[in-house]
């Protein structure tokens, strides 16, 4: 038999890491890099803020050159109610570590903004949201560990590593949101995790809270408002962004800029932590009457820059018409992705 391949038994090496974190720390959320795109992940308080039925759509592959490390798939649908004074908001998302999946994560959850008027234009929402989450450890079909490696044959010996008594584990998630938006900026605060639901399959071990705070502006570039051009394009309108995330001590800064040019959609990003930078975003988008489509790679910077290959993101994005309403219902304005 061939020697074995020493990337797959970097693969391994680096699969028994994350299943480590993963059962005896607290790990970190799953980010995504077109926050705009997944409104209702970035914060509860963005159901209903589009006025409109709207779903929204997300794939990322994070990592790809380590076997798809990272694969997540997310789906939500969010309305705003005029009898309830707010928007309900419905999300899904299920996230696959490793080779195959062999560490996944599957959430389910529902929320209510009550939105209200504090002046003049200026609009504010509160969020509560409810969810089940489910991790799972496929511990018989996928998993590998350094000790069933022979330098010859490769995967050739049982593993010591001690199976968990459960590889299924349950358990309810609660995230608050606050929205806060005028004609022509926003800004936002959320939590997560406020009650800290144990997730370990090995012992207790709180999930930590996560907080977010965003905050962006849209700025006209050409003095009419968005009439079209005689090529077809509306306005053009720059809308610079950010957005800050801290948990379990590790802290996330996202700049980025958008230059929304109907229909199109162009964007950048730089994330970094206290310390290390972490990625460019570049970002491309397509809008066009109630959908649109949008593109994102992260080009890693940091140290795992050559064994990663960076991270593909795609979403789409589906807006439907307006119900109709005795009273005229203002959409908060913010980028799309």
């Amino acid at each position: 038999m061939s020697k074995i391949n020493p990337k797959k038994k970097l693969k391994s090496l680096l699969l028994l890491a994350m299943l480590t974190l993963s059962a005896t720390v607290g790990a970190q959320d799953i980010g995504f890099s077109q926050f705009y795109a997944n409104p209702l992940y970035l914060n509860p308080a963005f159901a209903g803020s589009a006025v409109a039925p709207r779903i929204s759509l997300t794939y990322r592959s994070q990592w790809p050159g380590l076997v798809s490390a990272f694969t997540t798939v997310s789906a939500s649908y969010d309305q705003y109610f005029p009898d309830l004074h707010g928007g309900l908001g419905f999300i899904i998302l299920t996230d696959r570590q490793g080779d195959h999946g062999a560490l996944s994560t599957s959430m389910a959850g529902a929320m209510y903004s009550f939105r209200f008027q504090v002046g003049r234009d200026i609009y504010v929402s509160a969020a509560l949201q409810a969810s089940l989450v489910l991790n799972h450890l496929n511990w018989n079909e996928y998993l590998r560990f350094p000790d069933q490696i022979d330098q010859i044959m490769g995967f050739a010996y049982p593993t010591g590593a001690q199976k968990p008594d459960k590889v299924s584990q349950w358990s309810a998630d609660f995230n608050a949101g606050l929205l806060v938006s005028g004609s022509q900026w926003y800004a936002g605060l959320a939590a997560a995790h406020l009650t800290q639901p144990n997730q370990a399959f090995y012992s207790d071990d709180p999930v930590p809270m996560k907080f977010t705070v965003h905050a962006g502006g849209l700025i006209n570039v050409a003095e009419e408002s968005r009439r079209q051009s005689s090529l077809g394009l509306g306005s053009p309108i720059i809308s610079p962004n950010l957005v800050y995330q801290f948990q379990n001590g590790f802290n996330y800064f996202n700049y980025g800029l958008y230059l929304d040019w109907q229909p199109f959609l162009v964007g950048v990003w730089f994330r970094h932590g206290i310390e290390n930078p972490d990625a460019f975003i570049f970002q491309l988008g397509f809008q066009h009457d109630y959908f649109k489509v949008g593109y994102s790679y992260d080009v890693t910077v940091s140290k795992l820059a050559n064994a990663t290959a960076g991270a593909h993101e795609l979403t789409l994005g589906i807006l439907l018409p307006v119900p109709e309403q005795k009273k005229k219902v203002k959409a908060i304005r913010c980028p799309s992705f």
